[in-house]
């Protein structure tokens, strides 16, 4: 019996890696997929002067894009390359 309980063990173990990988693989593939549609766009037309909103506003979205791009990367779908690629991209915007 105890030999059978260390088989049931040990599958439950390897069942459950085998879905944290794979869990895991799925998220970074999805955000590399984001990733390619947004860059494979089209470029939108800036909206007119008078509808732009004030540089502080501006700011925030991009302290936002930061957080979000930083739980990203904490999750692990974004590796230390992209986020660093991704977080120039806004710094620089």
């Amino acid at each position: 019996m105890p030999g059978l309980l260390r088989g049931v063990a040990r599958t439950a173990v390897v069942a459950g890696t085998a879905t944290a990988v794979s869990n895991r693989v799925s998220r970074r593939q999805q955000g590399r997929w984001a990733q390619q549609e947004s860059q494979q766009a089209p470029p939108q037309q800036p909206a007119p002067a008078a509808s732009q909103q004030p540089p502080a506003d501006d700011m925030s979205s991009k302290i936002d894009q930061l957080k979000q791009l930083g739980e990203l990367k904490t999750q692990g779908v974004l590796s230390e390359a992209e986020f660093e690629e991704q977080k120039r991209r806004i710094l620089d915007s």
